[in-house]
This record gives C-alpha cells, sequence and structure tokens, in this order.
C-alpha cells in the first residue's frame, strides 16, 4: 500500500467515495461506496493517477488495463511513460478475430496491469491469465483503491504484487464528518 495523501484528498473531494450504506454490485452490503468514474473522467486527475502510477513502472515493457473503467488509466500511464498498452475484455468478441486482448504483446513481454477499484480480484485475475496465455509476463498491478477484502491475497497466489495508491483507511479518516 503506497497511500498518496493528495489524491486520497482529490478521491474524496471528487465524491468518488461516499460513507453511508450501499449494496454492491455483487448484492453485499458495504458501509462505503468508491465510483472512481468521478475520477478516471477528469482529464486533470487521470494525469495525477498516471503521473502516480508512473512512479511504479519499474521494467514493464506494456501496460494493461481491463474493459471499462481501466483503460483510460492504461492509456493516461501510457502516454506518461511513452510504454504502449493493451485492453483486455472481460470475454471474446463473438465476431471478428474473436480477441480477449487488444494491442501488441509479444512472448516474454513484461506486462504491469493498472485497475481502478479491486474488491476480490476476480475479474483481474481471469485477465492476468489470459495475458500469460498469450505469452506474457505479469508480476504486478496496480491499483486507484484496493477495497482491502482479498484481492491482494488472490493475486499474490498467482505470483501478482499488487500496489495501491489509495488508502481505505485514509479515505474512511477524510470523508469522516
Amino acid at each position: 500500500m503506497v497511500g498518496d495523501l493528495m489524491l486520497e484528498e482529490e478521491i474524496v473531494d471528487a465524491g468518488a467515495f461516499k460513507l453511508g450504506n450501499f449494496t454492491l454490485a455483487s448484492g453485499r452490503k458495504s458501509d462505503y461506496y468508491v465510483d472512481l468514474r468521478a475520477v478516471i473522467t477528469r482529464p486533470e486527475m487521470l494525469r495525477k493517477v498516471a503521473a502516480s502510477m508512473a512512479q511504479h513502472i519499474g521494467d514493464a515493457e506494456k501496460i494493461a488495463g481491463v474493459e471499462l473503467g481501466a483503460v483510460p488509466i492504461a492509456a493516461a500511464l501510457a502516454l506518461e511513460t511513452n510504454i504502449p498498452y493493451l485492453m483486455v475484455r472481460k470475454q471474446k468478441k463473438e465476431h471478428g478475430a474473436g480477441k480477449l486482448v487488444e494491442g501488441e504483446l509479444a512472448d516474454g513481454d513484461k506486462v504491469l496491469f493498472v485497475e481502478d477499484t479491486v474488491t476480490t480480484a476476480g475479474s483481474l485475475v481471469k485477465a492476468l491469465v489470459a495475458v500469460r496465455e498469450l505469452g506474457g509476463f505479469v508480476d504486478r498491478a496496480i491499483v486507484i483503491v484496493d477495497r482491502e477484502e482479498g484481492a491482494k491475497e488472490a493475486l499474490a497466489e498467482e505470483g501478482v504484487e499488487l500496489i495501491s495508491l489509495a488508502s481505505i483507511e485514509r479515505l474512511r479518516e477524510l470523508a469522516s464528518p
């Protein structure tokens, strides 16, 4: 966990982190809600996310993002670092070439995944497995917010380190009245 205080403050100020009673997409109840579309759709905030992520780029040769929310992050980070990016679909297209991964990926390319929010990392694990099946090497992922509900452990089981730019604990503190 990294914890970028300025970014965390801006996430809360943008209304992307809220305290209350929420029903998540999974049907589970939560006392907070993270909606980073308010962050990744604002150019100035997306630039800050890319600059923060760029500090952790390491030796990546490709950046990958899962559709939909991670694609703008991957594109912004690619522009920030001049490293090409990949777009990974959640499921294969039924038409055209039927690709799951768009973009150029060579056997052995070191791929860094980016994501907006992770809970259990289920879709991220599926995406990195797809990239690995095509010859990519994946050992790190950077997210804006890790909900701290099993993603780090699930990714560790896949040999992937998870880096989070924002701390749930700090977001809670900043959002509290």
